[in-house]
């Protein structure tokens, strides 16, 4: 397998050229590729590149029980979802044994406009609930005590991605819609009526206790679908406009937010751009490799 992957590229006039090519990289390093690219080598990508990156609105809320009765880790990962509004929908997570790692990330539920506020209101929770917070930290499996809320929406708001200065990465800025937010109101309230049914205490992750930056596993589009080139990066077959034979495969090609985890639609979406390749007669023939 090392032998082909790595002969798709292969040394001719000083420059590596391929018959074709399949990004797949992911939103943070396909955009930021193809970002790089446009400047230099691929000018002809369109200028929606970096637009429309949006994620599912969703809310991760960790609830530690306090007794060791029910082994949370048990089970697929995520296995049910429940509707709890037009836009809204709820899933159990479940973290492999052993995955105590997180409990250092964690800090009380809080919500509040400042920094300061929620500090406070950090330090406040700890005095209030001691053995609580305490548990927390030294439970004896984080992940056999802990079930994981997953909170989404379908509610959309869209960010903009462009290069840094010099090429370092990438900065973001707000498109369209609300900012992304921790701090849902109906999060909290959920969180604290689960805890009170396990007699748990329901955290959230550091970044989003301490300096409000939401927590996502479900970043999308940045190269979107789109009917040409003025309204995407890719057609309806995954194509990038402007350049044969080059495609974008993973979740940057996601036009649109789902609501709940898109891997099954990112998957679905490379499964048919693929059907669509010609199959060669020979691995050597498609790449005219000598």
């Amino acid at each position: 397998m090392w032998e082909e992957s790595t002969a798709l590229f292969f040394k001719k006039s000083g420059k590596y050229t391929s018959k074709g090519i399949i990004f797949s990289g992911g939103v943070l390093g396909t955009v930021k590729l193809l970002l790089k690219f446009k400047k230099s080598s691929l000018p002809k990508l369109s200028n929606k590149i970096g637009n429309m990156v949006r994620t599912n609105s969703e809310a991760l809320m960790p609830v530690t029980a306090m007794d060791k009765k029910t082994d949370y880790s048990k089970g697929v990962a995520i296995g049910s979802i429940l509707h709890i509004g037009e836009h809204s929908h709820l899933g159990p997570v479940r973290y492999s044994k052993g995955s105590g790692i997180w409990r250092l990330m964690m800090l009380s539920r809080v919500e509040g406009k400042s920094f300061i506020i929620r500090i406070y209101k950090i330090f406040a929770d700890f005095i209030t609930h001691p053995i609580k917070n305490l548990n927390t930290i030294f439970v004896d499996d984080w992940a056999k005590r802990t079930q994981v809320l997953l909170f989404m929406q379908t509610l959309d708001s869209t960010l903009k991605f462009k290069e840094r200065l010099f090429g370092l990465g990438m900065k973001t800025k707000l498109e369209a819609g609300k900012a992304p937010t921790p701090f849902i109101p109906e999060t909290q309230s959920i969180a604290e009526k689960y805890a009170k049914k396990i007699n748990g205490k329901p955290m959230m992750p550091n970044n989003e206790a301490l300096f409000g930056i939401p927590t996502t596993a479900h970043i999308l589009s940045g190269s979107c679908m789109g009917a040409n080139v003025n309204k995407g990066v890719i057609d309806k077959n995954n194509h990038v406009f402007g350049y044969e034979n080059m495609l974008v495969c993973d979740g940057s090609m996601i036009s649109a937010n789902p609501g709940v985890n898109p891997s099954l639609t990112i998957t679905a979406l490379t499964e048919r751009a693929i059907s669509l390749i010609p199959h060669a007669n020979t691995f050597e023939n498609n790449y005219n490799i000598s």
